[in-house]
């Protein structure tokens, strides 16, 4: 009974020595008199009084000790409820802790030296330069007369961005010889910014400007030749703008230069691809082919004649390569002919034999050979205007677009018959080849002289001929050319010059300009708005020439235009070259809506839906 009172009178928080229990808190607090009690940590776990013998359990002499006694003892649960660590915790937590250390301190270090190697990556090595607006226009002073207008494109300084090349007459001064022939001056202006990189005078006013490599391989040299209005032939290297060789001009002492020159395959196995120009006599059933070497300029033998007597159009010559590999040579007066690149090779070297290249014939063409065998090969006769080679969808050759003075005309290229006719009459220039429907075939913008001062355009289906889209617009500039430019999803924007357009008027789909005649606009045209057409930019001069190319960094394509200003008595016109983005054009431009359409577009889908387009290179480029 003493036991128990005395233990019923102990401090709350203390504990009995007999209760086996340890607690830090009220132990520290407790008098030092109780330093007899010593606990002894045993291997199973029981906590056992100093004063009681070893292996001895004190007797429990009440309930509330038999109670306590059956609670778990402090080596099997502390007193948060969670198992105690080991003795050797605090080693392990230092390790643990060492390692943590060394791996953050591993990460950060590298974190850091790769910051560092960014900033200077970003610092020391150049960016690509960027096109940004691509907009420019740069002024070439006074053009001193030339009927033509050769304009090229060509990366030639390596900055990834295509640079312009021109040609343009500068006086009508006569030469040291006496002849009265005007000069000119072939011209390279940056893509980056319309500077001038080069510029070289040509003896006479250039035909055609061409740029391309005629050696194979990564590392050719871009070369560009120049065709003259008279007997010049020139190579230039476009990275320098120095002349590499010129065509002596007494290879054509019997005519001169009727088209421009046309590569060819390497006939002389110098591993530089070779070249054919035509040239024309004074009378016009001498037509001479010249074979030139395109490493040294000079001739790969002797001219070779064929009299031609026909009516109309000078046509080609243009090259065409077979399915089979056999190249041909397409040219004539009003009509179209073929003659065999080996037959030309041969009568040129004298000989019988030539490399196995030319050794391949096409049996369908050569089935069109004459009665009497001879060289030529009849493709087409009909008053041919215009030849144009279109790629043929899944096939490695083309098919031939002929335009003529009442209609239009696909042939297929392995065996001349006709896919398709279209009769129409008036067409004003060369159709412009693209992607409007979904069937992957080429389709064809069309302008045609369809009034007093109205032309028509209109798209006609590359796979069926027949026309798909149409509008007439005011336009008093003739023969303004055409381009087009293809999406990344296999779409083609079509763009063509017309005066402004206002309202239509609900009984008719003329467009009547509300600006003086002067001023002409570019429009835009894509497929997936047939009823809108995007107003680019104006100009108030005359648009020679065109070409669009396309920047592969930014997936942006540019409007590259030769314009010349009104000239008065006295004062030659002035020349000047454009460049727009097209891509930035697109978000700036006005939309010119041409009829109502069912739902209506409004400005913010259209601006998203333009936002998103890519342009990329043509596959159909021959």
């Amino acid at each position: 009974m003493a036991t128990v009172l005395s233990r019923a009178l102990k401090l709350p928080g203390k504990k009995s020595p007999d209760l086996g229990e340890y607690d830090p808190l009220t132990q520290a607090d407790s008098d030092e008199s109780e330093d007899d009690l010593v606990l002894n940590l045993q291997k199973n776990g029981g906590v056992k009084n100093g004063k009681s013998p070893l292996g001895e359990a004190p007797e429990p002499d009440s309930d509330a000790e038999v109670a306590e006694a059956a609670k778990p003892h402090l080596s099997e649960v502390t007193t948060e409820g969670y198992p105690s660590e080991p003795l050797g915790g605090l080693e392990q937590k230092a390790a643990s802790s060492l390692v943590s250390y060394v791996r953050t301190s591993v990460f950060l270090l590298t974190l850091g030296i790769s910051m560092i190697l960014v900033l200077l990556c970003a610092f020391l090595i150049p960016c690509p330069p960027r096109d940004l607006h691509s907009t420019w226009s740069r002024h070439l002073g006074s053009q001193g007369g030339g009927d033509l207008s050769p304009l090229e494109l060509a990366d030639v300084n390596g900055d990834g961005l295509r640079d312009v090349l021109l040609s343009f007459v500068m006086s009508r001064n006569g030469s040291a010889v006496g002849v009265s022939r005007p000069a000119a001056n072939l011209v390279c202006l940056s893509g980056m910014n319309g500077s001038t990189l080069w510029s070289s005078l040509l003896p006479e006013e250039a035909r055609d400007i061409t740029c391309l490599e005629l050696m194979p391989g990564s590392l050719a040299e871009t070369i560009c030749l120049v065709t003259g209005t008279h007997k010049m032939l020139s190579a230039f290297n476009a990275t320098s703008g120095k002349a590499i060789w010129t065509l002596n001009p007494n290879y054509l002492s019997n005519g001169t230069l009727a088209a421009p020159v046309v590569v060819l395959p390497d006939l002389d196995e110098d591993g530089v691809r070779d070249l054919v120009v035509l040239a024309i006599g004074e009378l016009q059933p001498d037509l001479c082919f010249l074979l030139v070497s395109g490493r040294t300029g000079n001739p790969v033998g002797r001219p070779v004649k064929y009299n031609i007597v026909g009516v109309g159009n000078l046509i080609g010559p243009q090259v065409y390569i077979t399915t089979n590999r056999a190249v041909y040579i397409l040219f004539g007066f009003g009509s179209i002919q073929a003659v065999a690149l080996r037959d030309i090779f041969v009568q040129a070297q004298n000989r019988d034999s030539s490399p196995p290249s030319l050794q391949i014939e096409e049996p369908e063409w050569e089935k069109r050979r004459s009665i009497n065998l001879s060289e030529l090969i009849d493709v087409y006769s009909d008053g041919v205007e215009l030849l144009q080679m279109v790629k043929a969808p899944d096939s490695n050759c083309s098919n031939l677009l002929i335009t003529t003075r009442q209609s239009l005309v696909l042939l297929r290229g392995q065996n001349l018959t006709p896919y398709w006719a279209l009769r129409l009459q008036g067409l004003l220039s060369q159709p412009t080849p693209g992607y409007f429907t979904d069937d992957q075939t080429l389709d064809f913008l069309l302008q045609i002289q369809d009034g007093v001062g109205i032309k028509k355009m209109m798209v006609v289906d590359g796979d069926s001929g027949s026309v798909v889209w149409s509008y007439r617009a005011p336009c008093q500039m003739k023969e303004t050319p055409a381009t087009s430019a293809v999406t990344s999803d296999q779409k083609s924007v079509f763009l063509f010059w017309a005066e402004g357009l206002s309202a239509a008027s609900p009984n008719s789909d003329i467009i009547l300009g509300t600006e003086p005649p002067s001023l002409h606009h570019l429009y835009l045209l894509h497929p997936a708005f047939p009823s809108i057409l995007l107003d680019l930019a104006n100009t108030t001069g005359t648009v020679t020439a065109s070409e669009v190319g396309i920047n592969d960094l930014w997936k942006d394509a540019f409007y590259v235009t030769r314009t010349t200003g009104p000239s008065s008595e006295g004062h030659p016109a002035a020349l000047v070259v454009s460049k727009l983005s097209l891509r930035w054009a697109l978000m700036e431009g006005q939309m010119a809506q041409l009829q109502e359409s069912t739902p209506k577009i409004g400005r913010g889908e259209l601006r998203r839906f333009l936002s998103r387009i890519k342009f990329v290179e043509a596959p159909y480029e021959i």
